[in-house]
Formats: structure tokens, C-alpha cells, sequence
């Protein structure tokens, strides 16, 4: 079995690199004494990650209760494209679940605050903002605890997220920056630019417009170096947020079309659909509620990065565009259906679209 987890950890470790080339977090994995498969392009390599995941995922809970632990959630950090592409999510986070409770078992703070940084990146994807964040404040004590700066690097990206995801522009912030300066203490210039990206939305929500802009760019720059990797994308992504909110339509639908392409290829499912409902924000914006309509139904189509909060985000644009288009009936459905998914998730939003279907019950 140690010999089939390194063969494991040994060839997803590829895989990560070659989709984030140049992120040095494969230095930092546990080392693995068998060699595994060498691929030369992502195609293949993704290939592999997706027909062997349940085999990968399998292998990584036997692992609970030996000596293999820290190599088992190392691959498992290393496999995080299952969930990202909402590929076999629900085995991921069970697995992920179980590698928290069994390095808790174990007393390996530093197998345990990885195995809770996995689970906080699931939750993340998935929208359950308050679970993410009990993790995430776990995973940050634990890493804290014994100088896992790698880890402790990208629990604070995440803090940040989850600040974003709370409205809380301000705590975000200083996360972000704790983020970017770890990973740039130690060259990781990748990770550093994601951060960039990420402090690009906290200062949009601060209303720092301009400022917005200009991380989103830096953070573009250096994913460029790269090539032309899944990270990338997610740099025009937000740089394609900056540039909406700054009222330059036209090329913020330049930087999601970039956007697009780089993430069908990478086979990412959920952030083409988030990305979908950018556009649509766009198009909504520009007064174009046609193409809006187009574009938030395929975002609910392909599904979305955040689960169902960013659903019923979506259900309310396309709600607004439909209204516009005079579909009063189907605006309404699609704001009911948005209210219960906010209800359920307890989300601040669900007052929003309490306003907007008021005017129709009222008539």
C-alpha cells in the first residue's frame, strides 16, 4: 500500500504541476520514495486524475491510522482539481472529512491543519461559508502551531475569501496581504498573484475602484509568465469584475472570453459557469437583457463555483433581465426560487429579492 501511495502522490504531484506551473507547493509535499507516471501535457494528465480519482481517493483513507497519514493528505491536496471541477466532489469532501477526524486522532497538527485546508478549499467551492470558516480558523491554529507556512499561506487566501463571501471587505483585506507576503517570502509567485486577484475584490467592495483594477493587473501579469494555465484564467477573471464594476463593458468581456477558453480546456466545469454569470452581469449592465438571459441560463446550465448561494445569485439576474425583456411570469419564478435557496442558506441576499417580488404580490 506505501508503495501504491507514492505512486499516487508521485504522479498527482505532476498533474498539479503541470496545471499550475511554477506553484511550489510540490516542493513542499511529503517525499515519496517510488517514482510514479510522467506526463508532458495537461490533457493526459487530467485524464488520469479524473479516471483514477475514486482508486486515489480510496487510497488516500486507508491511509487513516498508519504511518502514511501525512503523505495521504499531501495527495489529497495535491488531487484538489477533483473538487475545483465539481468532479467527484462528494467523495472528495468525505474523504477530506475523514482525513480531519483521523489526524486529529493521530495528534499530527501538521497533517491535520492540511487535511482542514482541503476541507476548507470543498466548502469553499460548494458555498457553506460558515462551515469553511470553522475550518479555515482550525486549520490556520494548527498550521500556526508547528511553522507549516505553506499552509498557513493559503488558509489566509482562503480567510479572505470567505470575508469576501461575508461582505466583510475590511477583514478581508489584511488576509489577502498576509497571504501575498508568505507566498512571496518564499518565491511562490503563482499563489501570490491569486492572492493579488483576490485583494483586487476586496478592494472592489470597498469601493477603491481604481485600486481594483490594478491588483487585478498585477496579479494577470505574473499568471502570464506562466502561460496559459487555469490560474491564469482565473486572473481575467477578476480583472473582468474590476473592469464591469468600472463601467468598461467592452473589455471586461474581453477578459471573460479569455477566461472561458482557458477554463473549458482545463475542463472546469464550475468556474465556466461562474464565468457565464459574469458575463451575463455585463451584458446586464450594458442594457443588453437578451444576452444576460442567454448567459445566466447557462450558467445555471454547467452550475457555479459557490453552490447554491451563487445559484440563487444567478436565478436574480436572470430574473432582472427577464423583467426587463417584459417575462414578468418567469422573472418571478426565477426570484421565488432565488429567495428560498438565500432562505435555506441564510443569506443576507434574500432581502434583496424579498423587494423585488413585493411589487408583483402587492399587484
Amino acid at each position: 500500500m506505501s508503495r501504491l501511495l507514492d505512486f499516487y502522490l508521485a504522479t498527482a504531484a505532476g498533474v498539479y504541476a503541470i496545471e499550475r506551473p511554477g506553484d511550489r507547493l510540490v516542493d513542499d509535499l511529503e517525499p515519496t520514495e517510488h517514482p510514479g507516471l510522467h506526463f508532458t501535457e495537461g490533457s493526459a494528465a487530467l485524464d488520469w486524475l479524473y479516471t483514477e480519482a475514486a482508486s486515489l481517493l480510496a487510497c488516500v483513507r486507508q491511509s487513516t491510522g498508519t504511518s502514511r497519514l501525512r503523505r495521504s493528505v499531501d495527495l489529497l491536496w495535491a488531487a484538489k482539481d477533483l473538487t475545483e471541477s465539481g468532479a467527484n466532489s462528494h467523495q472528495y469532501e468525505a474523504t477530506a472529512r475523514a482525513m480531519c477526524d483521523a489526524t486529529r486522532a493521530s495528534g499530527d497538527a501538521r497533517a491535520e491543519g492540511r487535511a482542514r485546508t482541503t476541507l476548507t478549499d470543498v466548502l469553499l467551492v460548494s458555498g457553506r461559508i460558515q462551515q469553511a470558516e470553522e475550518q479555515a480558523r482550525l486549520a490556520r491554529e494548527r498550521a500556526g502551531s508547528v511553522g507549516d507556512a505553506t499552509a498557513a499561506s493559503w488558509v489566509a487566501n482562503s480567510l479572505g475569501l470567505i470575508s469576501l463571501h461575508q461582505s466583510r471587505f475590511v477583514d478581508g483585506k489584511p488576509f489577502f496581504e498576509q497571504a501575498i507576503e508568505g507566498f512571496r517570502a518564499v518565491g511562490n509567485r503563482p499563489p501570490e498573484a491569486t492572492a493579488l486577484c483576490n485583494l483586487s475584490r476586496a478592494h472592489l467592495g470597498m469601493g477603491n475602484i481604481a485600486q481594483a483594477v490594478e491588483f487585478a493587473e498585477r496579479g494577470l501579469h505574473i499568471h502570464a509568465e506562466f502561460g496559459r494555465t487555469v490560474r491564469l484564467a482565473n486572473s481575467h477573471y477578476a480583472l473582468g469584475i474590476a473592469l464591469n464594476r468600472a463601467g468598461r463593458h467592452d473589455e471586461a468581456l474581453g477578459q471573460f472570453s479569455e477566461a472561458l477558453g482557458i477554463l473549458s480546456d482545463h475542463r472546469q466545469r464550475l468556474w465556466e459557469g461562474t464565468t457565464n454569470f459574469r458575463i451575463a452581469e455585463v451584458h446586464l449592465a450594458a442594457r443588453r437583457p437578451g444576452q444576460a438571459a442567454q448567459h445566466a441560463e447557462q450558467a445555471l446550465a454547467l452550475g457555479c463555483i459557490g453552490g447554491d448561494r451563487m445559484r440563487g445569485n444567478v436565478l436574480t439576474l436572470l430574473g432582472r433581465a427577464l423583467s426587463v425583456l417584459g417575462q414578468v411570469d418567469r422573472a418571478r419564478a426565477c426570484w421565488r426560487e432565488a429567495f428560498n435557496l438565500y432562505e435555506q442558506n441564510g443569506a443576507p441576499e434574500a432581502e434583496e429579492v424579498r423587494r423585488l417580488l413585493a411589487p408583483v404580490t402587492a399587484a
